[in-house]
């Protein structure tokens, strides 16, 4: 579909928050005289990219329960404040509304009925068009001018596609993971072009970490269990933890304790190299009585006691570690050695596998700089920003969805509405 000269409402980028935006203004649009005109551009060939490996593959739309904990990056105050918005049960209502029945697994995560991501995108595209919103890719969105207002109010956004111009913008290009779906930093590029501060630095988050070449975890491939990490700082300091599955890779950690726990470690390390990330294998099992039960084995050896609590691959090597007898007594220093190895392993992180294949962005713009009732920008007027652009990401488990659904629909209205208010007589006001 060609690139039209002008509109009333651009969205750019037309993901999980874009299409979104693009709804909700649509839907206000129809109540309104005279027509209003709703444009989403997006730099993919294909849309909804990031919808479709979501979870992989199945989308995890949601989680049941959301709060503002969930997250990091700007305040938990501004964070619930735009969460309150548009909450899970409208999320649920909506795509059930669009014919995409949910159902909770016992994560507490919320899929389609489907298990097909397929079915999410299908309905958003399904949902935009309903309303008359042109969706417009590729498009790759080159520059965004504010025109002054002497001129025609709004703003010149020249695409490869050509030029449009429109009265408001919603930002929701996403950050700067999975770039190949078109999330590669072009909006957080666009905003600062237009006067916003990016936080500093951004990093991926949800990310596998790699751990030093050599290190007896990447002999463990695909070998998965449940787990503790734990931050410190140098000081010694409990800094965050996180529990949960984890996955051994032939290049170090994955799973979803430890994408919960990236951010915080590349964050933290960013600003303090002493910073130390250690591995509790068995996180249900204390210390204390993990050493008991050592002391118990009688002459049986290291391996026969880690063997009933771990995989037989990881107990072996956790003995050999630790210098530990496989068979036989214990020495009260390969004890203790193999009880600190098993409870908190430090280990030698050298980086993370990068945007290419993190699931979020940590950084963005700073929700200081937005009208949270309406997510428009506090930099530039007639600006709206919504999603993963912003400073905001939350942890595995649906809630970067939900972070989506919420801005986009406030950003949407609230565009929709700043529309209306300015073809109203000064005067009058514009219906609730």
């Amino acid at each position: 579909m060609p690139l039209p000269a002008h509109c009333d409402l651009l969205i750019v980028g037309a993901g999980a928050a874009g299409l979104f935006a693009s709804i909700h203004a649509g839907r206000a649009a129809a109540t309104v005289e005279p027509a209003v005109s709703v444009v989403a551009v997006d730099t993919a060939r294909k849309i909804g990219a990031k919808i479709l490996v979501a979870g992989g593959g199945r989308c995890n739309v949601t989680h049941h329960q959301v709060a503002a904990s969930d997250y990091a990056g700007s305040t938990p105050a501004a964070i619930r404040k735009v969460l309150k918005r548009y909450g899970v049960d409208k999320v649920v209502a909506f795509f059930a509304a669009a014919g995409v029945e949910l159902k909770r697994e016992d994560t507490g995560k919320l899929f389609p009925v489907s298990d097909s991501a397929r079915t999410v995108l299908s309905a958003l595209l399904r949902e935009s068009a309903e309303v008359g919103v042109t969706v417009v890719h590729p498009a790759r969105v080159q520059s965004i001018t504010r025109l002054e207002p002497s001129e025609n109010p709004g703003f010149r956004v020249e695409t490869e596609a050509g030029v449009i111009c429109s009265e408001r913008v919603i930002l929701a290009t996403g950050g700067r993971s999975l770039p190949k779906s078109g999330s590669d930093g072009s909006g957080l590029r666009l905003a600062a072009s237009l006067g916003h501060q990016l936080t500093e630095p951004i990093l991926p988050a949800l990310v596998p970490l790699v751990l030093a070449d050599g290190h007896f975890i990447r002999g463990l491939s695909g070998l998965t269990l449940p787990t503790r990490l734990t931050l410190t700082g140098a000081s010694g300091k409990r800094l965050c933890s996180a529990e949960g599955s984890t996955l051994c890779t032939h290049q170090g950690l994955s799973g979803p304790a430890v994408l919960d726990i990236s951010r915080h470690y590349l964050l933290a390390n960013h600003a303090d190299r002493h910073v130390r990330l250690c591995i509790d294998w068995l996180p249900m099992l204390p210390a204390e009585e993990l050493e008991s039960q050592l002391q118990d084995a009688r002459g049986r050896g290291g391996l026969s006691v880690l063997r009933s609590h771990l995989p037989e691959r990881l107990a072996r090597v956790l003995c050999e570690e630790a210098a530990c007898p496989l068979t036989g007594d214990i020495p009260k220093d390969a004890r203790r050695r193999l009880v600190r190895l098993v409870s908190a392993m430090p280990l030698p992180v050298v980086g993370d596998r990068g945007f290419a294949v993190a699931e979020a962005t940590a950084g963005g713009v700073p929700l200081s700089e937005v009208r949270l009732e309406t997510m428009e920008s506090r930099i530039c007027p007639g600006l709206h920003l919504a999603g993963e652009v912003l400073d905001v990401d939350g942890r595995i488990g649906g809630f970067n969805f939900q972070w989506a659904w919420a801005s986009g629909f406030v950003a949407g209205t609230s565009a929709l509405a700043g529309l209306v208010a300015n073809r109203l007589p000064a005067n009058e006001t514009p219906p609730v």
